[in-house]
C-alpha cells in the first residue's frame, strides 16, 4: 500500500490545484462580469441565471443579437450591435428580477420592447375594474401582459413566435376572448436598408429586429359602444444626460400639431422643444414626463440619440393616420377612440421620492377595429440601433428623422 502513497498524494495535489484554478477562474469571471456591467454579455449572464432566455442572432451578422424572455410575455429584453462586449441597449430592472417577488400594480421587469394592450384608462380600460375610481391604488396591469409566460410556438436561430389564449374584461364589463400571436425576427443589413430607405449601411454597426403582433377575436363581434382592444408596444432604454428623444410629426392632415404634453403636468421648456416638424424631449431619466402624438400628426418613425455613447435608436411602426386609436388617460372619455399613435416617456422620481428607473420609453400603438369573430388586428414595429462614424449616423438621422446629429446635441 505504501508504494501507492506518492501517487495518491500527487492526485490529491492535482485535484487541489484544479480546484484552486477553478476557483480563480470563477473569481476572474465574476470580476469580469462586474466590470462589464452595461454590456450585452453581462445582461445575457444575468438573465440566464433567473429565467429561460432565448438568444436571437441576425442571419448575416453574428455580432447583432437580441435576448427574448418567454416568462416576460416574449419581450425583447435587450439587444446589441457588437456582440458580448458591446453596449446593451435595453433597460433591465435587475433588482426586481433578482428578488423573484411579484409587485402590486405592475412588474416593471424592463426590456426594450414589451407587448401590452390598450386602453389603460377610460370606460373601456382593461387596467381598472368596473366602478373603480381612476387612482393609482386601483390601477392593475392585467396578468396576461404582466406575469403570464407566453408559449413558444416556433423558433429558429433568428426568430421566435409566441402564442397565448386568454380572456380579459374591460371597465364596462365586456369580456374579450382572444388569441395573441407575437413573433420577433432579427433583420439583415439589407432588410434595415430597405425598411429605412437607406442606400447602404457603411460606417456603422447595426442591430435591428421586427415584431409582428396579432390579437384575434375568438368570440362574438366587438362593438364600439362596449369597447375594443388595441396593441401597445413599449420599449425601455438606458438614459444619459446627453440622450434626446426625437419625434417627427406631419402637418398633412392637421396644420396644428396634435400633441399632448401634460400627462404628468406641464413639461418645463428646457426639457421639451417643439420645432416646425419635430419634437425633442430630454431623456435623462431625471424628470417624469410624457408626450403623445395623435395619428393625424404622427409619422411612422421616432427615435433617440445618445450623444455620450454615440448611439442612434429608431423605431418604425404601422400607422393609420385616419384610424381609430384608444384613448388611455385616467378618466371617462367623451371621445374614447381619439387616442395617441405614438408616446414617449422620460422617467423621474414620484411624489414620494421613489423611482423605478431611471429609463426612457418609445411607445407605439395600433389602431382598433370592431372585429368579427375570427378576425384579427396586427401591429408591426421594427427597432433599430446604430453606432459608429458620426457622419454616417448623421446621414441616417437626416434621412429617417429629418434632423442633424449636431442639431440634436444642441437642443438641451
Amino acid at each position: 500500500m505504501k508504494a501507492h502513497y506518492p501517487v495518491v498524494l500527487a492526485i490529491m495535489a492535482a485535484v487541489a490545484g484544479c480546484s484552486s484554478e477553478h476557483k480563480n477562474d470563477q473569481n476572474k469571471l465574476e470580476k469580469q462580469q462586474t466590470q462589464a456591467a452595461g454590456t450585452f454579455g453581462y445582461d445575457l449572464a444575468f438573465l440566464k441565471k433567473y429565467k429561460e432566455t432565448i438568444v436571437l442572432t441576425a442571419p448575416d451578422n453574428p455580432e447583432a443579437r437580441a435576448l427574448i424572455n418567454p416568462a416576460f410575455q416574449g419581450r425583447v429584453m435587450t439587444s446589441t450591435a457588437n456582440g458580448d462586449s458591446g453596449n446593451s441597449y435595453g433597460w433591465i430592472n435587475y433588482k426586481l428580477i433578482e428578488s423573484g417577488q411579484y409587485q402590486l400594480h405592475m412588474n416593471g421587469f424592463g426590456g426594450e420592447e414589451r407587448f401590452w394592450l390598450s386602453p389603460e384608462g377610460g370606460q373601456f380600460s382593461v387596467y381598472f375594474k368596473k366602478g373603480q375610481s381612476f387612482e393609482f391604488e386601483n390601477w392593475q396591469t392585467p396578468a396576461l401582459i404582466d406575469t403570464v409566460a407566453y408559449k413558444v410556438a416556433e423558433s429558429d436561430a433568428s426568430s421566435v413566435r409566441f402564442e397565448v389564449d386568454a380572456m380579459i374584461e374591460n371597465y364596462s364589463g365586456k369580456m374579450f376572448v382572444i388569441g395573441i400571436s407575437r413573433k420577433v425576427q432579427m433583420l439583415t443589413k439589407e432588410n434595415i436598408a430597405n425598411l429605412l430607405d437607406l442606400p447602404a449601411l457603411s460606417g456603422v454597426k447595426a442591430v435591428a429586429y421586427r415584431s409582428i403582433n396579432s390579437v384575434t377575436n375568438k368570440d362574438e363581434a366587438w362593438k364600439p359602444e362596449t369597447g375594443m382592444l388595441g396593441i401597445w408596444l413599449l420599449g425601455m432604454f438606458r438614459p444619459s444626460d446627453k440622450t434626446t428623444i426625437i419625434a417627427p410629426f406631419s402637418k398633412a392632415l392637421s396644420e396644428k400639431p396634435l400633441i399632448t404634453d401634460d400627462y404628468f403636468g406641464k413639461i418645463p421648456a428646457e426639457r421639451l422643444v417643439v420645432k416646425d416638424s419635430v419634437l425633442f424631449l430630454k431623456a435623462d431619466g431625471k424628470h417624469r414626463s410624457k408626450i403623445g402624438i395623435a395619428p393625424k400628426s404622427a409619422r411612422n418613425v421616432a427615435g433617440s440619440y445618445d450623444a455620450e455613447k454615440g448611439i442612434l435608436t429608431i423605431i418604425q411602426y404601422d400607422l393609420d393616420p385616419r384610424g381609430q386609436y384608444m384613448k388611455s388617460t385616467w378618466e371617462l372619455h367623451k371621445d374614447p377612440y381619439n387616442g395617441d399613435a405614438l408616446n414617449a416617456y422620460n422617467d423621474g422620481k414620484l411624489a414620494d421620492g421613489t423611482q423605478m428607473g431611471p429609463f426612457y420609453e418609445l411607445e407605439s400603438n395600433s389602431s382598433v377595429k370592431a372585429l368579427k369573430g375570427g378576425e384579427a388586428i396586427t401591429h408591426r414595429q421594427s427597432t433599430f440601433h446604430f453606432e459608429g462614424d458620426k457622419a454616417a449616423l448623421n446621414a441616417i438621422a437626416e434621412k429617417v428623422l429629418g434632423v442633424n446629429i449636431d442639431q440634436i446635441g444642441e437642443i438641451f
